[in-house]
């Protein structure tokens, strides 16, 4: 089987590879880890042909849909377009296919639906698994892994992260056999410069092939130390500073893309984490003379461009920059970032891997997973804006962007470039770009919409039973996820062991807990009765002065004895010293008495100069002795315990009950009960493991507790079951779930037209770029009032949360609808793009405005609604934005 699939490739797998496709192939789940461009997804592939193999489904997951559209091309080339099926929210492609590439949060989306699409799956692929840690869409993941049924494998394909083990881990507790591979060796070794002036330095000195024993280089230590160096004053002070400036100037751009021309380094990726500088960096190599290609390449280019931007009308053409664009994709170089439509960022792409574009100004998106290896990687700045201020690339980002220096079968060196930094230190570089530690850190939190889907498949001890099997439960405490599976296989046991105690007569599970109520009453019963005479035992030996003769009822000292002394108390016990009719001293207590000593007449016990009465001499002890065997003992029996209490009436009635059952007269009985003796006692082993588990931190069942305190105010929840708006709220996926919920119920888009529910679903999913708030116009007075009164209910959505300790709303923003109003009422291009908003940014908006008009409108809500929706879903998915990329 895996020869077969192997065969299929040119080259021979590398060593991680075969392993996990051998795991594979044995039925194990897999998660791979391994550098950017070292063959992940032949792993992913294998899977892909086992399904079909097996005459079943697999799904391939990505987190971003321009992904997802490029697995699909490759996957539809491999195995024919009929075998190949595509959703991502967009586009729904033949999606009854065996193989079905999607988003992850469809794939979330089918499990919470129950979707019939689900019937055969056998793998999942989770592309870029190590996703999961983003702040607002990490959670799908983890879901996905939790929810999906388990005889489903799973292969995930993640960068390289150090704490692989642990995820793995916990992917095993969860779904039983996982096979961790990783692979820390890059397919092409990096070279690591520095680049000063116009000199490149190597970063590190020390065995190209011993990465733990190479050393930061001396010689950039001493240039920047120069560059720091104080200005001299005095004569020499003009040439001096003259020398400084030139030491401490920065290339430019182009003049770096010079440099690398020079050096045989290109192509090149050369990030800048700005759409803005990208394009500044597109027109100045332009403007300079940059020339990277030769007249072939350029018609090449040319005819390429041409025919996949055919479709576009040329007042379109014009308003999208495309004259710009052309002219400096002939020359090879091009801007890709998410403000350009996806036709020209997709025509970048398909260039650039032919070797047409030499090089390309790119944010850091791209290095997501589009298949874009280069020669080397230009990382312009180390620090970055994370929407409140400028913080350092994590080691995790800087590997992932260096990932891409080096083409496997091209290239036996893959090179990274690092301008110098204005702010940051060159030691503060080397320890970043020598790091090899980055962690995945769950980001999985309840959200409403998470919270109504577990309220509406599972109880609610099932559902805290869910969240503690996360991966953020897992991180924390790992043993709650190792005793929540443990209860999980007691379950499936006491499945099996119910069945076998199965009883023709009758329900013998009700005939057994009859039968244990009852040995349970007369337990209870019998303890009463001891710890009413054990009661009754210390008031008799409390009172008992020295002479006092009491009886003891059985035991070793069963007769009587006389108290001739006191003990010191021992935990407040009364403990006394006796002589027996044998002449011995004992130490007595409450102990020592099956039910309470019977106190007989008093003896008088001779003492002497104050001294103990333990010290009695002979004669007195013979003296006692005697006395006591000479007695007359009243005869002893046990106290019965009180046959009319209301105790004994219950006893009395669940007897009769046992005897007039059906199952007491089955000649099975006894087999039966040795089944429900076993059920019982795993009933309270999981009883048990369940207290240990509330006794852990239960940090997301708290939170579910938070959310669940929201959505029952506004009348989601009762009692963890969903009410008619929380079935709503279930199939709404938006990070405004709650807040567009209200809406719908409360009636305020009804009367709306087409174009203004466009423009009143754009205030849920428009976000604005920066710090700063887009401020927008309202189309109409209508969506005027809709605004308002959508504002005020988000305040006092966010003030419930507040209350309860969440904070999930965001509130809305209106920088969006006058422009998707225009588009969606016919307006051209032209007309509706504006300095607010970006080519690329206006098609994503207007996708996800899409995305959410159809979401409302498949809950069939409302009919009219529906339609309306449809309608404006329609309406705005023309043109540029109805273009569907690499199909």
């Amino acid at each position: 089987m895996v020869a077969e699939f192997t065969a299929r490739y040119p080259f021979e797998l590398d060593g991680f590879q075969s392993l996990a496709i051998e795991a594979l192939a044995v039925g194990e789940s897999v998660l791979v880890a391994a550098p950017t461009g070292s063959g992940k997804t032949v792993v992913g592939e294998f899977a892909v042909w086992l399904a079909l193999s097996e005459e079943g489904k697999a799904f391939y997951t990505t987190p971003l849909k321009a992904l997802s559209n490029q697995k699909y091309s490759d996957l539809a080339a491999a195995y024919g377009a009929d075998k190949v099926g595509l959703l991502t929210g967009d586009n729904s492609i033949n999606a009854s296919a065996p193989i079905v590439v999607m988003t992850t949060e469809v794939l979330r989306n089918m499990i919470y639906e129950r979707s019939d699409l689900l019937t055969g799956l056998r793998y999942v692929i989770l592309d870029e698994v190590h996703y999961l840690q983003d702040r607002y869409r990490g959670a799908v993941w983890e879901e996905v892994i939790i929810h999906l049924p388990m005889d489903i494998k799973i292969v995930s394909l993640s960068a390289t992260v150090s704490n692989v083990e642990e995820f793995a881990s916990w992917i095993q507790t969860l779904r039983g056999p996982t096979t961790a591979v990783i692979e820390e060796k890059r397919p092409i070794r990096l070279n690591q410069n520095y680049l000063i002036g116009t000199d490149l330095y190597p970063m590190f000195t020390g065995p190209p092939n011993e990465p733990d024993e190479q050393v930061p280089n001396a010689e950039i230590m001493r240039r920047e130390r120069r560059r720091q160096a104080p200005a001299p004053s005095g004569k020499s002070r003009g040439k001096s500073l003259s020398r400084q400036v030139l030491s401490r100037r920065f290339p430019n751009r182009a003049e770096v893309v010079e440099l690398l021309n020079g050096e045989e380094m290109l192509p090149a990726i050369y990030f800048i984490f700005s759409r803005k500088g990208c394009d500044m960096a597109v027109s100045q190599c332009v403007r300079e003379g940059i020339k990277l290609t030769d007249p072939s390449d350029r018609a090449s280019i040319r005819q390429q461009a041409e025919l996949r931007t055919a479709y576009l009308p040329d007042e379109d053409l014009d308003v999208l920059g495309y004259k710009e664009w052309m002219r400096a994709l002939e020359l090879g170089v091009a801007a890709h970032h998410a403000g350009l439509i996806p036709v020209f960022k997709e025509t970048v792409e398909d260039l650039f891997q032919q070797g047409l574009v030499r090089v390309v100004f790119a944010t850091e998106t791209l290095s997501l997973g589009i298949n874009m290896p280069a020669r080397t990687v230009v990382i312009e700045s180390l620090s970055k804006f994370g929407g409140e201020r400028h913080e350092l690339l994590t080691p995790g980002a800087f590997t992932q962007l260096t990932g891409r220096a080096g083409r496997r079968g091209i290239d036996v060196l893959g090179h990274a470039v690092i301008p110098q930094q204005r702010d940051i230190p060159f030691h503060q570089i080397a320890g970043l770009a020598s790091t090899r530690t980055f962690p995945l850190v769950s980001s999985f939190q309840p959200s409403y919409n998470m919270a109504t889907n577990l309220a509406r498949n599972y109880s609610r001890e099932k559902a805290d039973h869910l969240l503690n099997s996360s991966f953020a439960q897992f991180h924390t405490d790992k043993d709650v996820v190792v005793l929540e599976r443990l209860i999980d296989r007691n379950d499936a046991y006491l499945v099996s062991y119910r069945e076998k105690l199965v009883c023709h007569k009758g329900d013998f599970i009700e005939y057994w807990r009859l039968s244990q109520k009852i040995a349970d009453l007369k337990r209870n019963a019998a303890k009463g009765l001891v710890d009413a005479q054990r009661e009754q035992t210390r008031l008799v030996l409390a009172s008992a002065a020295v002479g006092q003769v009491l009886l003891i009822p059985e035991g070793k000292l069963a007769g009587p004895v006389v108290v001739i002394g006191r003990d010191r108390s021992k935990h407040g016990e009364s403990r006394l010293f006796a002589l027996t009719g044998t002449r011995r001293v004992v130490r007595i207590g409450p102990s020592d008495f099956a039910y309470a000593p019977t106190q007989l007449a008093r003896l008088r016990v001779p003492t002497s100069n104050g001294r103990d009465a333990r010290t009695l001499d002979m004669q007195s002890r013979k003296s006692l002795a005697s006395a006591l065997n000479e007695m007359v003992l009243p005869k002893q029996s046990p106290p019965s315990g009180r046959r009319t209490d209301a105790r004994y009436t219950e006893l009395r009635d669940l007897e009769t009950q046992l005897l007039e059952h059906p199952c007491n007269t089955c000649v099975d009985r006894e087999k039966h009960g040795q089944w429900a003796e076993r059920e019982s006692r795993l009933q309270k082993e999981n009883e048990n493991l369940r207290k240990r588990v509330r006794a852990r931190t239960q940090t997301l069942s708290r939170q579910l507790d938070k959310v669940l305190r929201v959505l029952h105010e506004f009348g989601y929840i009762e009692n963890f079951s969903l009410t008619p708006k929380g079935s709503l709220l279930s199939r709404i996926y938006n990070e405004n779930d709650l807040l567009v919920s209200e809406v719908l119920t409360r009636g305020w888009l009804d009367d709306l037209t087409p174009a203004e529910l466009a423009a009143a679903a754009s205030l849920f999913v428009f976000q604005s770029r920066g710090p700063f708030e887009i401020g927008g116009v309202l189309p109409t007075a209508s969506t005027q009032r809709l605004f308002s009164k959508v504002t005020r209910l988000a305040e006092r959505i966010q003030r419930t949360e507040s209350r309860a300790g969440v904070e999930m709303t965001r509130g809305v923003e209106a920088g969006f609808a006058q422009n998707v109003h225009r588009w969606s009422s016919g307006a051209p291009l032209d007309e509706v793009l504006d300095e607010t908003s970006t080519p690329g940014d206006f098609i994503r908006s207007c996708k996800q405005t899409i995305d959410l008009m159809r979401q409302i409108a498949e809950t069939n809500f409302d009919p009219l609604l529906r339609d309306g929706l449809m309608a404006a879903a329609a309406s705005v998915n023309r043109g540029v934005v109805a273009y569907v990329g690499q199909i």
